[in-house]
């Protein structure tokens, strides 16, 4: 035998000898020659029991010398059953969360079945298993429009004049909620405020203000987390074409109208004052009806609230007379306190006395501003300066007047050319 054989066969000891070996491999080598030379061999581990855990598992009775142990289920990792030698088995959840294990009992077996213990250690696997991950934000629970509307009114009317909170108001009451009060905010549809559109053919004038209400609504609905940005359904729908009402009182008319105050002065001349400034002012009724002594500084009135804010009336020779001959009341500091001297008197009735006695039952006591306005135009005062004088804030609104101007204007055409014709013996 050979030099190398020898080595291939035998392997060399602590001290430098060769132990035969039977074969030339290392796993023929006896174990207890290892051992007894102080050689170490890893242990193998015992893997846990697993098997597919049900309710007939968790019944049986243990066998006769049975350890506690743990038996996994071969579908879902961690899911375990806790075998004891007393026979008081349970259900285990095992997992790993944030580098730390736990172990949890999920309950008896007697006390809860598989299916329920399955489900309920999936829940906690998942959980452990998302642990850390970004969550998505929980929507917030979206109210009725009927409860919103509550929610509206507290938040946002005290932005708004008085004034515009009554209308609104009655326009949420009497036309939003009766269409749309038992459906959800967010899911409320174009469709929807179509076919409201549609029903109000014969109240075009009450859906032309509710609609801007709902926009608003909406739109500060969608600030609150209820909708989502932009899906204002309400914005861009169309309201109703009406021929704006556009009435002017004749100098006839004027002329009934005087003769109809005085009459009527007797029995009420608060009324009859507040009609008359109106007329020499061309402020709104609401302006005069409201008006307060603080804000009577001649040659003006600085009114601090209006329908388009803070704005200046200026006061004429007649105005300051009338306002000259109004007894101050010591109990209010309107100028026209009603009895109780809570609010302004409401001149509305005596107007309407007035005006079927002159007449002109189709004038309406916002009619005096426009004809205010229509008879500074016939005396050739300019549009910016009637529009400064009625406190428009926009020149877009004094436009409107633009074609009572140009009559005025045709008419002084007419006038001079006939005077030129005269000149040149043509005849006028």
């Amino acid at each position: 035998m050979t030099d190398s054989r020898k080595r291939a066969g035998n392997l060399p000891d602590a001290g430098g000898h060769l132990i035969p070996v039977s074969g030339s491999t290392i796993t023929d080598f006896p174990t207890k020659t290892l051992k007894d030379k102080g050689a170490l061999l890893p242990k193998r581990r015992k893997r846990a029991p697993k098997a597919m855990l049900n309710g007939h598992l968790a019944r049986r009775n243990p066998a006769p010398g049975t350890v506690d142990h743990v038996v996994w289920d071969t579908v879902l990792a961690g899911f375990g059953l806790q075998v004891r030698a007393s026979g008081n088995n349970s259900w285990i959840v095992q997992y790993r969360q944030r580098g730390k294990l736990k172990k949890l009992t999920l309950g008896r077996c007697v006390d809860i079945d598989a299916s329920d213990a399955r489900t309920k250690a999936r829940t906690m696997l998942a959980a452990a298993a998302l642990d850390g991950l970004p969550k998505r934000v929980k929507a917030k629970p979206v109210p009725l429009f009927k409860d919103y509307a509550n929610e509206f009114y507290a938040n946002c009317f005290e932005q708004w004049k008085p004034a515009t909170q009554v209308s609104n108001r009655g326009a949420i009451e009497r036309q939003l909620i009766p269409n749309f009060g038992d459906i959800p905010v967010n899911e409320i549809r174009k469709a929807d405020v179509i076919r409201w559109r549609d029903s109000c053919s014969a109240k075009q004038g009450a859906f032309n203000r509710a609609i801007p209400v709902l926009s608003g609504m909406l739109q500060y609905a969608a600030r609150l987390g209820y909708c989502r940005v932009g899906s204002n359904v309400a914005r861009g729908t169309p309201r109703y074409k009406r021929e704006p009402l556009e009435r002017y009182l004749t100098p006839m008319e004027f002329r009934r109208v005087a003769v109809a105050l005085k009459a009527a002065e007797a029995a009420n001349p608060t009324q009859v004052a507040i009609i008359r400034l109106m007329l020499f002012t061309g402020a709104r009724p609401s302006e005069i009806a409201e008006l307060k002594w603080s804000e009577v500084q001649p040659p003006r009135l600085q009114l601090w609230v209006s329908k388009t804010n803070a704005k200046y009336i200026y006061l004429n020779r007649q105005a300051e007379a009338i306002l000259a001959s109004i007894e101050r009341s010591r109990d209010s500091e309107l100028v026209f306190p009603n009895r109780g001297a809570t609010k302004g008197v409401n001149a509305s009735t005596i107007w309407d006395k007035v005006r079927r006695q002159a007449l002109v039952p189709d004038v309406r006591p916002n009619d005096l501003r426009h004809s205010f306005a229509s008879a500074g135009i016939m005396d050739a005062v300019p549009l910016a300066t009637i529009g400064k004088l009625l406190g428009h804030a926009l020149h877009e609104t004094t436009a409107r007047y633009a074609h009572v101007a140009d009559g005025a204007v045709c008419d002084a055409a007419q006038r001079v050319s006939g005077s030129i014709a005269g000149h040149l013996g043509l005849g006028r």
